[in-house]
């Protein structure tokens, strides 16, 4: 009797606990570090702001020197000092504003800022004129308001991206501790691939595709930072296959497939990493997607990790985004990795139920509701490229129009 399949939260927690972090650090520009893992945590020397400054163009005032403003005429001031961004500022005079530009210290004496579209220069900018009343504090962002001295800014397991490089900039980091990059080896199965351009469309044997996973897998292995060597097709022979994984054991943490991890006479992936290695896992009660392997080949020093991949393009794509990009992020010591859910309501009907947990391609719609891609085959890749992601639908569940449904965004799993 055939095991029941694995369910999908159970089988991504399996690897998760096989996924150990790398060995190995690398410090890397600032500059350079986009969508890399940091492995130590980054602590400001400083505080940021430095000192008080101004958000505005406009003057800075002491607020009991205008308490007397009152009606049109408003209340003129000398102007002490010009403060541009960078420069020191002179502590306020009692009596007098002093010309300040966004960014720019605030003067010590100085308790408010007045915005310049609420003052009038005079006598050619040696007085103002202040028509507003400012409050205490305004316009003023405040020494270390943004970051402390001694605050850890960045955690340990942080994905780096633009937001979180300009913040490591802003306390002076120049150089970042992140893992190293996944070494991934990258290979399909099947005798009836093909490569664009070495067969043109209209010479296609019968019964060749296209290669279309191996240009969207790339893709999205070198987004998350791997460093890929790709192996090509590999011919529909278990001894080709055999020679292929152990290869690419020797020298790279994880062996990606796609195509072979079905039940057919010409499916060799199974066999193959059965006869070298052990297979931990087989077939996740997903649609689509059932068709996942995981397992370990020996290498040189240590096991390679291996993932087979379904061979039907949607199937691919979406057993990658759920399981093996999270895979990937966890093998870079990233805290998180799981894919984010919302929730969305739903306009159309899913009135077929099916025993496995389902992934179907929606987009949203100009009444920010999600509508269903017409054709769910897995062998129908349109529907990735159409969709703004998935809707995570468990098993045994029927959707009506207006039901609150749980959307996974292909933006967060391309990412």
């Amino acid at each position: 009797m055939r095991a029941p399949l694995k369910p999908l939260d159970e089988a991504l927690a399996d690897l998760l606990a096989q996924a150990v972090p790398l060995l190995g650090v690398e410090r890397v520009d600032t500059f350079d570090a986009d969508g890399r893992v940091l492995r130590e945590g980054a602590t400001s020397p400083l505080q940021v702001p430095p000192a008080d400054n101004s958000s505005m163009d406009g003057y800075a005032v002491r607020v009991a020197d205008l308490a007397d403003l009152a009606g049109p005429a408003g209340t003129e001031l000398p102007v002490s000092q010009r403060i541009p961004a960078g420069s020191a500022a002179q502590p306020l005079a009692a009596g007098t504003a002093a010309r300040i530009f966004t960014g720019a210290p605030v003067p010590a004496g100085a308790d408010a800022i007045v915005m310049q579209e609420d003052c009038e220069a005079l006598q050619g900018g040696e007085r103002v004129r202040i028509n507003a009343m400012p409050a205490a504090g305004q316009w003023i962002r405040r020494a270390g308001e943004d970051i402390t001295r001694g605050a850890q800014v960045l955690s340990a397991g942080t994905r780096l991206g633009p937001a979180a490089l300009g913040l490591a900039a802003s306390i002076g980091l120049a150089q970042l501790a992140v893992s190293r990059r996944p070494r991934v080896a990258l290979f399909s199965t099947g005798d009836e691939l093909v490569m664009p351009g070495e067969v043109a469309p209209e010479q296609l044997p019968p019964g060749a595709i296209y290669n279309s996973n191996r240009f969207f897998l790339r893709a999205m292995l070198r987004r998350l930072g791997c460093e890929v060597t790709d192996l090509g097709i590999v011919p529909d022979r278990r001894d080709a296959t055999i020679d292929a994984l152990q290869g690419a054991a020797a020298s790279h943490d994880l062996i990606l497939t796609s195509g072979g991890v079905s039940v057919g006479e010409e499916d060799h992936i199974k066999p193959a990493v059965e006869a070298l290695g052990e297979l931990r896992l087989w077939q996740i009660a997903m649609k689509p997607g059932k068709p996942f392997a995981y397992g370990r080949i020996p290498g040189a020093r240590v096991a390679a990790h291996f993932m087979g991949l379904p061979g039907n393009p949607v199937s691919s794509f979406v057993t990658f985004s759920l399981l093996v990009r999270p895979f990937l992020l966890a093998l870079q010591g990233a805290a998180d990795v799981a894919p984010r859910a919302m929730a969305a309501t739903a306009a159309f009907d899913w009135p077929r139920a099916d025993k496995r947990r389902e992934f179907l391609r929606v987009r949203w719609n100009a009444e920010g509701r999600l509508e269903r891609f017409g054709n769910q085959s897995s062998g129908v890749l349109t529907s990735a490229a159409w969709g703004d992601g998935v809707v995570d639908n468990p098993a045994g569940q029927t959707i009506a129009r207006g039901d609150v449904v749980r959307f996974i965004s292909f933006a967060d799993l391309l990412s």
